[in-house]
């Protein structure tokens, strides 16, 4: 095999599979898009921050999400420039085999970094990943919009994750509360809030941390 060949291999192969990783991801088909292809690009599963972007690892946090730079679109980029460079190089020029092969990867490297800039400062920018810890339900401080009847159920309305929502609710102790007080969950079971009187948590104990401290839910 030529050098010419195994250039043009690199980037038909890159070019293709590239291609397909896109259409994958954008039209959902089953290869190349791995765990949720945003924007028609496969990027790299996450870890530690919860459900993720598939190929390396990725890390989430509150400042956004941290992308591998060894993921499937950059080393298909890599493969693709690399291989189109150095056939152009070695079929028509008249350069070295080592020449070549260093022009090539460069230009391989550049296009990877190009496409790992796009993906990491354009794609993903605003995109986060959700921590568990942000939608945990104890704790949450809502207030009654269905009124709670004794041994009944209502409903709460509460904010988290920037959103506002609605759940059913059923009091801890079994007694009733009225439509518009503030409630803090103090258990979530089977879809249902278990409730408590925000008045009743915060008049329990006027030391910081004690049983009936709200603060002690979380």
């Amino acid at each position: 095999m030529t050098s010419p060949q195994l250039y043009l291999i690199c980037f038909v192969v890159g070019f293709v599979l590239a291609l397909l990783g896109a259409l994958g991801g954008t039209f959902h088909w089953p290869f190349g898009a791995g765990h949720g292809a945003s924007h028609g690009i496969p990027l790299p599963h996450a870890h530690g921050g919860g459900a993720g972007h598939g190929g390396a690892p990725a890390h989430g946090g509150a400042g956004g999400v941290h992308v591998s730079p060894y993921n499937f679109a950059t080393v298909m980029g890599f493969l693709a420039v690399f291989g189109g460079v150095g056939y152009l190089l070695s079929s028509r020029g008249r350069l070295g085999n080592l020449v070549v092969l260093g022009l090539a990867l460069a230009a391989g490297f550049a296009g990877a970094a190009l496409i790992f800039g796009f993906l990491t400062r354009v794609l993903l920018r605003h995109e986060r990943f959700l921590d568990a810890a942000d939608y945990d339900m104890v704790g949450v401080l809502g207030r009654v919009t269905v009124p709670i009847r004794a041994g009944g159920t209502g409903e709460l309305v509460y904010s988290q994750g920037g959103t506002r929502k609605s759940v059913g609710a059923r009091t801890e102790n079994g007694d009733s509360i009225p439509r518009g007080e503030e409630v803090v969950v103090t258990r979530f079971e089977g879809g249902i809030a278990y409730v408590r009187g925000w008045e009743e948590l915060a008049g329990a104990s006027s030391l910081p941390g004690g049983a009936g401290d709200p603060r002690s839910l979380e």
